[in-house]
C-alpha cells in the first residue's frame, strides 16, 4: 500500500539522501532531485566544508537506518579542543570528563557517497543529478525542474514533496514568494565571513601536527580552526569580519598583508602552510547567517527539513547533526501514525504538524546556541574564569558521570536530551559555576562531592527563578 504514497525530495545533499534512505527502507517510492552534478563523479566541493564534525545525534540517525559500521571508518576521532597562543603553545583542552565521548570529523563527500550509494540500492528510490528545482506549486504538489543536461524544463507532481535543498531552499522561497499564507522568515548574518584554506600532509603522507584534537587559534575578534582528513590534511577555516578591524577580508588584498596578518597572529600555522597564498586568493570567502522560519509545512502537501528548515551557524558543530536528527525525530512520528496514513484514518498534514510541534523549539535552540560558541570559542577560551569553569566541569564529569554533563556535553553527546531542555539546563549550570567561581563560593581545590551539590542546588534556584519569570510573562 506504501508505493502508492510518492515521494519528492528536493535535495540530494546530507539530509536529502539520509530521508531518501529511510523512506525508502519504508517502502515509499521515493524521488530525489539534486541540482548539483553527482559528486561520486564530479568534485563539487568549492566553498563548501570538506570535513564537519560528527557526534552522537548524528550517529543516532546512522544506527537508525543500520549504515553505522560503514560510517565510522570515515571517522577521525577528536577529543578536544587544542588551544594555540600567539607564541604557538598548545593546550588541549577536552571536550568531556568522560573518556569515551569525543567528536569525529568527517568527510562531507565520504558521508554524502555512502548514503547516496546506500538509498540507491533500494528500488523503489530514484536519484536525479543537475535538476534544479525552479518553483515549487505547493497548492498542487507539483514543482517546477530545469533538466542542466538536456536544457529542458518540465514539472512533477507527488503526493508530497520534501525540501531538503539547503539554506537557499527553492520550496521556502515558493513558500513566501507566492504569499498564499502567513509564512514567516528571518535571515541572519554575522560580521564575519569564512573562507577554507588547508595544511598539506608530509611528503610520506603523515600528520603535520596533532591528529585527534579540532585545533583553534582564538584571538579575540577572529580566529583560526583546524579539522583533520584521512589522507593526512587538515581543513583550516579562517573566521574574520569582512570589514571590521586592523585587518579584515576586504582589506586583505595582496600577499604582502596576508602574510603579516598570519605571522602577527597564526605564526605556528603559516609554518605548516606553504600553500596559504594559493588558498587564500583561489578559495571563495562565504557569509555566515541562521535562518529560521515558519511553519514548515503547508496542508499536508510540503515540509522543509534540514538546513532548509534551520540553517545555523557551525560554531557548535551541529548543524549536520541536526539535520539528521530531523530525519529521526520525522521517523517517530511516522511510527505513531503510518498505520492509519496508509489506510485513510490520518493524513501527513498531522504527521507534519506533530513533527513540527515537537522540532522547532529544538531547532531554534541549537541555532542560539551556535551563535553562543561563536563567541565562547573566539573569546572565551582564552579567559582564566572559562577555563576555571571548563577544568571543573571536566573533574565533575571525570568524577561523577552520570550526575554530571555541562552544557556542551548535554549538547553534544546527550542524543536523548533535546537542544532546547540541553540549552535550558546548560546556561543555569554555566551561569551558577560562572557567579560562585566569581563569589569564591567554589574553586578547583575544593572536595567535589560539596562543589557537586552546591552547583546542584544553585542550578535549580536559577531555572526555579526563570520558571518563575515565564509565568509571570504570560
Amino acid at each position: 500500500m506504501k508505493t502508492k504514497h510518492t515521494i519528492h525530495i528536493i535535495g540530494g545533499g546530507l539530509c536529502g539522501s539520509l530521508l531518501a534512505l529511510r523512506l525508502g527502507q519504508r517502502g515509499y517510492q521515493v524521488e530525489v532531485f539534486e541540482k548539483r552534478p553527482d559528486l561520486r563523479k564530479t568534485d563539487i566541493s568549492a566553498g563548501r566544508s570538506i570535513n564537519l564534525a560528527f557526534s552522537d545525534r548524528g550517529l543516532k540517525a546512522m544506527k537508525m537506518v543500520g549504515i553505522q559500521d560503514k560510517v565510522m571508518p570515515l571517522c577521525i576521532p577528536m577529543n578536544g579542543r587544542m588551544l594555540h597562543d600567539l607564541e604557538g603553545n598548545t593546550t588541549l583542552a577536552p571536550y568531556s570528563g568522560r573518556e569515551h565521548e569525543y567528536i569525529n570529523s568527517i568527510s562531507r563527500g565520504g558521508l554524502n557517497t555512502l548514503l547516496l550509494n546506500e538509498a540507491e540500492k533500494l528500488d523503489n528510490v530514484t536519484i536525479r543529478f543537475n535538476h534544479k528545482c525552479t518553483k515549487v506549486d505547493f497548492e498542487n504538489n507539483r514543482s517546477h525542474f530545469y533538466n542542466y543536461e538536456n536544457n529542458t524544463e518540465f514539472t512533477k507532481q507527488a503526493t508530497v514533496i520534501f525540501g531538503t535543498d539547503g539554506a537557499g531552499s527553492a520550496l521556502r522561497k515558493s513558500y513566501y514568494l507566492e504569499k498564499k499564507f502567513l509564512f514567516s522568515f528571518s535571515q541572519n548574518y554575522l560580521a564575519h565571513g569564512y573562507k577554507e584554506l588547508s595544511i598539506l600532509p608530509t611528503e610520506k603522507g603523515e600528520y603535520k601536527t596533532y591528529k585527534n584534537a579540532l585545533h583553534i587559534w582564538a584571538r579575540g575578534d577572529f580566529m583560526l580552526i583546524a579539522l583533520p582528513n584521512l589522507d593526512g590534511s587538515f581543513t583550516v577555516t579562517l573566521f574574520l569580519s569582512f570589514e571590521n578591524g586592523e585587518y579584515n577580508f576586504n582589506n586583505l588584498t595582496t600577499k604582502k598583508r596576508v602574510l603579516e596578518f598570519f605571522t602577527n597572529y597564526f605564526k605556528d600555522a603559516l609554518a605548516l602552510m606553504p600553500n596559504l597564498i594559493d588558498d587564500f586568493f583561489k578559495n571563495p570567502t562565504s557569509a555566515l547567517g541562521t535562518v529560521k522560519c515558519s511553519p514548515w509545512h503547508y496542508k499536508g502537501n510540503t515540509l522543509l527539513m534540514g538546513d532548509a528548515a534551520h540553517a545555523i551557524v557551525p560554531f557548535y558543530g551541529q548543524g549536520m547533526n541536526a539535520s539528521f536528527e530531523d530525519v529521526v525525530e520525522f521517523d517517530k512520528i511516522l511510527d505513531q501514525y503510518e498505520d492509519d496514513l496508509l489506510i485513510g484514518k490520518t493524513d501527513w498534514n498531522t504527521i507534519f504538524k506533530k513533527y513540527e510541534n515537537s522540532r522547532k523549539k529544538d531547532t531554534d535552540a541549537i541555532a542560539d546556541l551556535a551563535i553562543d560558541n561563536f563567541f565562547e570559542m573566539r573569546d572565551h577560551v582564552n579567559s582564566s574564569v572559562f577555563r576555571k569553569k571548563r577544568n571543573l566541569e571536566m573533574d565533575l564529569e571525570k568524577n561523577f558521570p552520570k550526575e554530571y554533563s555541562s552544557k556542551y556535553s548535554l549538547v553534544t553527546f546527550n542524543e536523548n536530551t533535546g537542544y532546547h531542555e540541553a540549552m535550558t539546563r546548560g546556561r543555569a549550570q554555566d551561569k551558577a559555576i560562572l557567579n560562585m567561581i566569581t563569589d569564591h563560593e567554589i574553586g578547583v581545590n575544593d572536595d567535589l562531592t560539596h562543589t557537586l551539590a552546591k552547583v546542584k542546588a544553585e542550578t535549580k534556584e536559577i531555572l526555579d527563578e526563570d520558571k518563575v519569570a515565564k509565568t509571570m510573562q504570560h
